[in-house]
């Protein structure tokens, strides 16, 4: 729930950045000088990469916590038991020991969306977080392919 609001508060400072940017960056193209116009420019354009960006992670966040719920209601997250170092974290080695298991089987069944976000959760567990997002954005784009 916390991690919710965060984002919550997170978008909302977006939007209320986008006000000030915008409202700042046409003052600025309305001065005439090509200074002042090449920075309002700037900030009409570099808020709406970061709204597009927060909105790409958004639909990420969502689609892989649903496929994460899906999953787990299926039963088909195992529980592996890691030991964890004193600050909470999977003990890395731990992490590693298992992690072949959850390769194998992408490899055996490469087209199966729960091989592959069983592997997100080996990497993100191995402390490999681009890994894990690319093995969940693969998840994400085999539970929408057409079943054949």
């Amino acid at each position: 729930m916390r991690v919710r609001v965060a984002v919550v508060v997170m978008a909302a400072l977006l939007v209320l950045y986008l006000v000030f940017a915008l409202r700042y960056g046409t003052l600025l193209i309305g001065t005439g000088t090509p200074v002042g116009a090449g920075i309002g420019l700037a900030l009409l354009v570099f808020p709406l990469i970061a709204a597009g960006a927060l909105v790409a992670e958004l639909v990420f966040t969502v689609r892989a916590d649903r496929l994460g719920a899906r999953l787990d209601a299926e039963g088909g997250i195992p529980d592996l038991d890691l030991p964890t170092l004193p600050s909470g974290r999977i003990d890395r080695a731990a992490a590693d020991a298992v992690f072949p298991q959850f390769q194998k089987a992408v490899e055996d069944d490469p087209e199966n969306w729960r091989t592959w976000y069983l592997l997100g959760l080996a990497y993100d567990a191995a402390g490999d977080r681009r890994r894990a997002r690319w093995a969940i954005r693969q998840a994400i784009r085999r539970s929408r392919a057409p079943r054949r």
